[in-house]
């Protein structure tokens, strides 16, 4: 038996996407079968479309979405059918040596799912599922470890956000930079998981928080959601945030761009001894550099972030519990809702800088 579905097929690289039927295979042993509410559109999916990120094809791309357990194969425990859950696009083996470490984030076989095709077209054509997820069609079949429980209380469309972009933008204030109260925050670049960052630096108690982007048009967004300031991205932005800072610069500077320049830019808005985490992926061919005396001098920690440094089973409920408590706004971020063939606008919307995160709605 399988299940037809209509999803987002990327057949060549650059190219938009066409809708399709695919068929997906019932669930096999340790799979699990999801109806999806919504998908997020996030970057990395349109890395993955523009081969900034290698993803093998035809493909159906989309990896941060939230649905209901339609099936589940043998050897499936922790959910069951009719479970509200939220996607995993990372799931650890819980065996290798950086899971044993703590760190599930960085498993070396979270990836494994993405290089074996998950469906097929009607005319027997092998399709793979972007990051191993596939979230851009109505249903998809995806490993145990890839679903998380949704708990009560978050609405089940919105809660797509928290399977990348809330997981990703909080993880990275909490896990990776461990913002403190009363720290100043500088965030560089306000998509999805840019808002997620404002909004985890205000639960931290950060303060000030300063926003950048180069659209003058996100600033309502920004201070919304939880910046005290907004700074114009360009030559002058670190100038600006320091001033807002003492004159020393912000003790943690978040980039989440993905880009040489926006790192340069957020290191060069870090204080003498603070910490620039870099959130965005970039291409692997856009190098930055640093100078020898420039790294001794400033004192400055610059490191990268993966997946927010989380363990979504760990995280998931604790970002539903400040859903729950209105720390955290979803709905806040979602700036434009649109059905599967609005996917090529929302890409053009990325490339632009405009507007915060797209959402497929399929319910």
């Amino acid at each position: 038996m399988s299940t037809t579905v209509r999803a987002a097929l990327f057949t060549a690289v650059g190219a938009p996407p066409r809708i399709e039927r695919v068929a997906l295979p019932d669930p096999g042993p340790g799979q699990v079968l999801v109806r999806l509410s919504a998908a997020g559109v996030c970057h990395s999916d349109l890395s993955l479309s523009d081969g900034t990120l290698p993803q093998p094809l035809p493909a159906v791309l989309g990896h941060e979405g939230a649905g209901t357990v339609d099936a589940v194969g043998p050897g499936v425990e922790h959910v069951s059918p009719g479970d509200r859950v939220v996607l995993n696009w990372a799931p650890p083996c819980r065996s290798c040596w950086f899971c044993e470490q703590g760190e599930p984030y960085l498993c070396e076989r979270a990836g494994e799912a993405a290089l074996t095709p998950y469906a097929e077209l009607a005319d027997g054509t092998p399709v793979y599922a972007g990051l191993g997820t596939g979230a851009f069609a109505e249903a998809t079949v995806v490993p145990a470890g890839a679903v998380v429980p949704l708990p009560d209380g978050v609405d089940p469309g919105a809660a797509a956000l928290l399977g990348c972009a809330v997981l990703t933008g909080w993880g990275a204030v909490a896990n990776s930079a461990r913002v403190r109260a009363g720290e100043s925050v500088a965030v560089v670049g306000l998509g999805g998981v840019g808002l997620a960052v404002l909004q985890a630096a205000r639960l931290a108690g950060a303060g000030p928080v300063v926003a950048v982007d180069a659209s003058p048009a996100k600033e309502r967004l920004a201070l919304e959601l939880g910046a005290s300031h907004f700074v114009p991205a360009g030559e002058k932005s670190a100038k600006e945030v320091r001033a807002l800072t003492g004159g020393r610069g912000a003790d943690h500077a978040f980039e989440v761009v993905g880009s040489s320049a926006a790192i340069r830019s957020a290191w060069g808005m870090t204080r003498r001894g603070g910490t620039t985490t870099v959130v965005g992926v970039g291409a692997k061919d856009d190098a930055v550099s640093f100078s020898a005396l420039e790294l001794f001098h400033f004192a400055r920690t610059l490191r990268g972030c993966v997946y927010g440094s989380c363990d979504p089973a760990r995280d998931v409920p604790v970002l539903a519990g400040h859903v729950r408590d209105g720390g955290i706004d979803l709905a806040g971020m979602v700036t434009d809702e649109i059905a599967l063939d609005g996917l090529p606008d929302a890409f053009a919307r990325m490339r632009g800088g405009r507007g915060g995160r797209s959402l497929i709605r399929f319910d």
